[in-house]
């Protein structure tokens, strides 16, 4: 009988360890599907099982493992966690080791392919920029405008009722010019959007003449010259208001008719022109 125990240390397992792969094991159990039910790494388990309390990170851990391993196989935790404590005995806290910091200089410059790379992202990012704040390319402008010298034109004054008189027109080129600075929205009568942006003084826009029925939207009408084949037509406005109409030429010659309908935003009748620009005046826009 003797001989039996001492071939066999397993039947009567002297530590928490050996108690508890027998326990597993009369169970049948696998030790990964211990660490499947305790979500413990085997590499812990195999530890515990083998009293390495040294490889687990502290005293509190192997504890901790220790009852959540005498859970899955239904062994008495609290029994055996005194057995561990008894095992255990003294033995300090043991910190977790320290970071391990790569003092070699060399690994922190970046590779050349990097470096070189970098650069030209840097060198893009300047040149898109001095694109973008420099010209107008990407903000529906065309590069190298110049002001204009237009004839008939005279300079409304804010909060001036005053307009020039409307010249005869038959259809034509339209072109909007700014009088001030003015934001200003071109679409069509599909809702395409033709045209879109804050227009400096003297800066002037041509709608397409082959688009479907134009129409403008903006809320300063009276900083906006109509023009029509270069002859002034009626403002769109003369305030502050939030205006939307049809700047077509077949609309703009019929708002210049009489007993034609004004578009929302424009004066019912023309104004009278100052006396300088009926005496054909010619005023540049800056």
């Amino acid at each position: 009988m003797e001989g039996e125990n001492a071939e066999n240390p397993t039947l009567f397992p002297a530590t928490v360890g050996e108690k508890l792969r027998a326990a597993r094991e009369a169970q049948k159990l696998e030790l990964s599907e211990i660490a499947s039910r305790t979500r413990i790494p085997q590499r812990h388990l195999e530890a515990i099982e083998q009293s390495n309390f040294g490889s687990l990170p502290s005293v509190t851990y192997a504890m901790g493992f220790a009852r959540a391993y005498a859970r899955a196989v239904g062994a008495d935790e609290t029994a055996l966690a005194r057995e561990l404590r008894v095992e255990l005995g003294d033995r300090p806290e043991r910190p977790p080791p320290p970071p391990s910091y790569d003092f070699d200089e060399r690994s922190r410059v970046p590779s050349r392919g990097i470096a070189l790379v970098g650069a030209i992202i840097a060198i893009l990012v300047v040149i898109g920029g001095a694109l973008w704040y420099g010209t107008d390319w990407f903000r529906g402008g065309t590069p190298g405008e110049e002001p204009a010298v237009i004839e008939n034109v005279v300079t409304a004054e804010p909060g001036n009722a005053a307009a020039p008189a409307p010249a005869p027109v038959t259809g034509g080129q339209v072109t909007l010019v700014a009088l001030d600075t003015v934001w200003l929205r071109v679409t069509d009568a599909s809702g395409k959007r033709l045209f879109e942006k804050e227009m400096a003084t003297g800066e002037r826009y041509d709608v397409p003449p082959d688009a479907d029925r134009p129409r403008v939207r903006t809320g300063r009408p009276d900083r906006i010259q109509v023009l029509l084949n270069g002859s002034n037509v009626p403002p769109l406005g003369t305030g502050v208001e939030t205006v939307e109409a049809e700047v077509s030429a077949a609309a703009l010659q019929a708002r210049g008719q009489p007993g034609a309908t004004p578009q929302p935003g424009a004066p019912a009748t023309p104004s009278a022109a100052p006396a300088d620009a009926a005496a054909g005046n010619t005023t540049a826009i800056p």
